[in-house]
């Protein structure tokens, strides 16, 4: 391919001459006959000639290449080189156009669109977009543009972002260079992509329909046009194709994703603060339209995102950048940007807030300019009666709207303009207690009166304290208020509202915010300085108070106090725990508070209420489902924090993980996490946590179907999933898992034979298929482990000799999980380095010692060992085949030594005994080390002798294989017709064989012997 690119520049050297040649000789040949030189004419023929040979040569070699290199590798099975082949086409068409650029070439590219690499097809999307940013070219591709179209529209929606950014930069550049080729369908798929998660697929789709707008756009009249009519700003019009495009799309709520998808191709028309302002305050004329209500809304919402946009720079939630530092030029252009917004926004917003105070929407979202000012600038360039003018707009709209997001915008303003490293904070202090002082007395008031009133309550009073108490709230969450002192009011109203249930619920929700506010801010000034006895005992007393009337709200009639309280316990049982008093805060101890018992029941019970119900709860409306969920799943995460942060107890998380499969598309997300700090805390409490969950369900189930359990029923199967499902929390590495699951397993067998009296003649235990579900776990226990967990089963939990086989299945089943082999061959790196040194070591059996392994194994295998086997018509009858080879001693230091020893004693004993002589004990002495030594020589003659046999056995093991299987199969078959009443395990494997001759680990550490 590489050589093709350099001939295509030889050929492209070689059309040059050619046209300088051709204009030299057409130049000579215009001459006058007697100026003409005849000789230069031919000289210039000769050369021309010479070039058109080389020129066909070229080409020749060209055609070679491609049809005998290009046209069998652009299939190639290798995704680089048909790639390249991609790549290297659009080098030769972009750059030798005459030749190359024509539908016989170009098809392949088109077909190689659909090619399943993600490679090629940005190959071949970057080739195509050198093609079409030249106008002259792409009027040429007509033909293949109409032919290809729907796949490059459909590229867009590419599985890979970085095909699809490129799929729309070439639909940019095709709608830019070939003129009405897209139409309006086509042009909407790419529409949506603004509001995309991927940000260079959002910026490459806002270019697109940055372009599109634009068409529709003449710059020069509107310039005209706003001379006439005195407007600074010339992007009036193109705002307003903008805010069509938002309103028509219905694809997004949330401007700041299209805002961003702009910001980098229409950022000067987004920060025309100017234009968009005078838009909002212009006074429209009998003849002229103006914006429509929802126009202005949109309006409003796109300048409030994109000052947002310019002051903080990060893009919105759920999309991010791969930028993490702005460079200095980018943060000069944002200060820039913040002080010429301040300069007009300070002077405009008064008007705007005087012109929209009573729309709740349009006022909530322009009192959030206030936090994109630079305050300094008040100061610095004499703007505080513009200042004053706001403070008198913010007052105005508090006393005048109760809506929660306006109320909160009004606070969040006060709390900007409050900030103490400006000057201006002793003004907006003064409106701010003026407006609060207000309002305390009002709330003040109305209390008393509602108090004091007998009989039926007055619906203007309770208005007035609704309304008035709801304002102090909302200042009360951003605003220290305690000098007001509201606790004790606030707790008088839910007093009676607790006794005589009078009290509506919105008040209600707002005295419990208010009292929750006021202890906080009292915390947060004791927490930063010091505080006296007096201090805390009243601020002890004050949340017991808030906590005791919490308590009792969690079993309110109405279900929106019964939410807010449950949530203000979760918080306030976070804030005041005993991490408050780490970091040298210990005289802090007092206000420490614990959950007792009763107040974590009912919280739990709350979860079971609220959290896991059904979703035909919710209705139809799907956009409350969402709501709702969401409502939910904070429900879950706060009970589920006071869980992972130990301020409750684990075993309270049961009832949680009983629902896990259930609602694991909803909350199995909150659940995991919570499972994997649990065990952070207590691996073994949390694996016997996951048990007693288990255990739970299957009681349930036994209340529910009675003693018997199908375990072939839908409600059994569930159970079993779960329990698989808690087994992969464990993970893959068995060895840190190995305590929590033997644990899990001892007390699950002790759960399955609880209540059981083993006898000759006994029914199986009750809770017995709960081995089912237990064998889930069998996976995630070391192989050494398996066999001390079964020692324990058969020694402790013995079953009977006479039984029906039938009832004792999930036992033989449990039995096999712990027979068989598990992970921990693959997974466990001591269990698989020791396997492979005995694999390696151990010399290779022959095909008759194969069959007294099976047959050995199999009778070992069969269960239960500890009291004999099951039967139905009697004993067992031994099997037919014996193995009748000698297996060589096991020879070692132990046994040597211990004959030696023995020989020496006797030895001693006779010269105690017969008191014999020095020398007759010495010839004694002599005879008895000759009889040692000769009893060694022929023990290791014996020894070789053994060797040599072993090694006539390996060299007879190939002709015996295929006879060794038959005689396998036939003993086997042959002991099957004898107990075809018993079902044995499967015989182990060689290699599972030699796992168990040797433990890795004393099965004492795990403490079994203690059950």
């Amino acid at each position: 391919m590489k050589l093709m690119t350099a001939l295509v520049d030889v050929a492209l050297n070689l059309n040059v001459h050619q046209e300088n040649l051709q204009r030299q000789y057409d130049t000579e040949r215009n001459k006058a006959a007697g100026k003409r030189a005849n000789d230069r004419l031919e000289m210039l023929l000769q050369k021309r000639k010479e070039l058109q040979q080389n020129q066909e040569e070229i080409e020749n070699m060209m055609n070679a290449i491609f049809k005998g290199v290009f046209v069998h590798r652009y299939r190639d099975l290798i995704a680089e080189i048909r790639a390249l082949c991609m790549e290297e086409i659009g080098v030769w068409m972009k750059r030798y156009s005459d030749s190359f650029l024509n539908d016989s070439y170009l098809k392949y590219v088109g077909w190689m669109l659909h090619d399943k690499q993600r490679e090629v097809r940005l190959k071949c999307l970057k080739s195509l977009q050198r093609l079409y940013e030249s106008r002259d070219i792409s009027q040429k591709l007509e033909l293949f543009t109409n032919r290809f179209k729907d796949r490059m529209v459909s590229m867009v929606l590419d599985v890979d972002y970085d095909v699809a950014v490129e799929a729309v930069r070439l639909l940019t550049l095709i709608f830019q260079n070939a003129d009405d080729v897209l139409s309006n369908e086509e042009c909407e798929c790419v529409y949506p992509l603004v509001y995309a998660s991927h940000r260079p697929t959002a910026a490459a789709a806002g270019n697109f329909v940055h372009m599109k707008l634009r068409r529709h756009y003449d710059v020069e009249h509107e310039e005209s046009m706003a001379k006439e009519r005195g407007k600074r700003s010339v992007n009036g019009e193109f705002i307003k194709l903008l805010l069509t495009f938002f309103l028509e799309s219905e694809l997004h709520e949330h401007c700041a994703y299209l805002v961003d998808s702009l910001w980098d191709h229409a950022g000067p028309v987004l920060k025309d603060w100017e234009g968009m302002t005078e838009l909002l305050l212009e006074e429209i004329g009998e003849d002229e339209e103006g914006l429509t209500d929802q126009e202005e809304s949109a309006l409003i919402e796109l300048m409030v995102c994109s000052m947002r946009q310019a002051v903080e720079g990060h893009p919105p939630i759920g999309r991010t950048s791969g930028k993490k530092l702005l460079t200095a030029k980018e943060r000069k252009q944002q200060m820039d940007d913040r002080v010429r917004l301040s300069e007009h926004l300070i002077v405009v917003i008064p008007q705007l807030l005087a012109k929209y105070s009573a729309d709740a929407e349009k006022v909530a979202n322009l009192l959030l300019i206030p936090s994109f000012f630079d305050l300094d600038i008040y100061c610095s360039r004499r703007l505080e009666k513009y200042l004053d003018l706001l403070l008198k707009q913010i007052r105005d709209i508090v006393e005048k709207h109760t809506e929660k997001d306006v109320l909160e915008a009004c606070s969040r303003a006060y709390y900007t303009l409050c900030n103490e490293d400006y000057t201006i904070r002793n003004r907006v202090d003064i409106a701010r207690s003026q407006i609060v002082d207000t309002l305390v007395e009002i709330f003040t008031q109305s209390v008393e009166e509602l108090l004091h009133e007998v009989g039926e309550t007055d619906e203007d009073n309770l208005y007035t304290v609704a309304t008035s108490l709801k304002r102090i709230t909302s200042l009360y969450n951003a605003h220290d208020l305690t000098r007001w002192d509201l606790f004790d009011s606030c707790c008088r109203v839910l007093e009676r509202g607790i006794d005589t249930g009078e009290i509506p619920e919105q008040i209600i929700i707002q005295a419990l915010l208010c009292a929750h506010f006021h202890i906080l801010w009292r915390l947060a000034v004791i927490s930063e300085y010091p505080a006296t006895k007096e201090q805390l005992i009243r601020l002890r007393k004050q949340r017991k108070t808030v906590f005791a009337v919490c308590q009792h709200s969690l079993s309110n009639a109405s279900t929106r106090v019964r939410e807010q309280s449950f949530v203000l316990l979760c918080d306030l049982l976070v804030i005041f725990s005993a991490q408050m008093t780490k970091d040298g805060r210990e005289e802090l101890q007092p206000l420490v508070f614990t959950a007792d018992l009763p107040l974590v029941s009912e919280l739990l019970s709350f979860v079971m209420d609220h959290v896991f119900v059904e979703p035909e709860e919710d209705g139809d409306d799907e956009s409350l489902k969402i709501e709702m969920l969401h409502k939910r799943r904070n429900f879950l995460a706060g009970f589920c924090k006071l869980i992972i942060y130990n301020m409750v107890d684990l075993r309270s998380a049961t009832d949680i993980f009983k629902n896990y499969m259930k609602y694991y598309g909803d909350y199995g997300d909150i659940i995991k996490e919570m499972l994997a700090k649990a065990r952070l805390i207590d691996k073994i409490e949390c694996a016997k946590i996951l048990l007693l969950s288990l255990q739970q369900l299957f009681n349930e189930l036994l209340q529910d179907h009675g003693s018997s359990v199908d375990r072939s029923s839908l409600s059994f199967c569930t159970i079993k999933d779960l329990g698989k499902r808690f087994a992969l929390t464990f993970g893959l590495d068995l060895i840190k898992s190995r305590q929590p699951v033997v644990s899990l397993h001892l007390d699950g067998i002790k759960f399955a034979f609880q209540q059981y009296q083993p006898s000759a003649v006994a029914s199986p235990p009750l809770n017995l298929p709960f081995l089912d579900v237990l064998s889930e776990f069998s996976t995630k226990l070391l192989r050494q482990d398996k066999k001390a967990v079964l020692t324990y089963l058969d020694k402790t939990f013995p079953a009977p000799l006479t039984a029906i086989i039938e009832a004792w299945l999930p036992l033989g089943s449990y039995r096999r999980s712990l027979l068989t082999r598990g992970e921990d061959d693959t997974m466990s790196m001591i269990s698989g380095r020791a396997t492979s040194v005995r694999s390696k070591r151990a010399p290779v059996t022959s095909a008759k010692r194969r069959k007294l392994e099976v047959s050995a194994l199999s009778s070992e295998g069969s269960w239960p060992q500890s009291a004999g086997s099951l039967q139905i018509h009697g004993k067992l009858r031994t099997p037919m085949l014996t193995s009748t080879i000698l297996r060589p001693p096991q020879w070692d230091t132990g046994s040597l030594q211990s004959s030696d020893d023995q020989d020496s004693e006797k030895g001693s004993d006779s010269e105690f005994t017969n008191s014999q002589s020095w020398l007759e004990s010495q010839r004694q002495n002599k005879q008895q080390s000759q009889r040692i030594q000769k009893n060694r020589l022929q023990k290791n003659q014996l020894r070789k002798r053994v060797k040599k046999q072993q090694l006539l056995s390996l060299m007879e093991e190939d002709g015996e294989e295929s006879e060794g299987g038959e005689m396998i199969s036939d003993a086997t078959s042959e002991r099957s017709d004898t107990n075809s009443e018993i079902s044995l395990p499967a015989p182990l494997s060689r290699r599972g064989r030699a796992g168990m001759l040797q433990d890795l680990f004393d099965s004492s550490i795990l403490d079994i012997d203690d059950f």
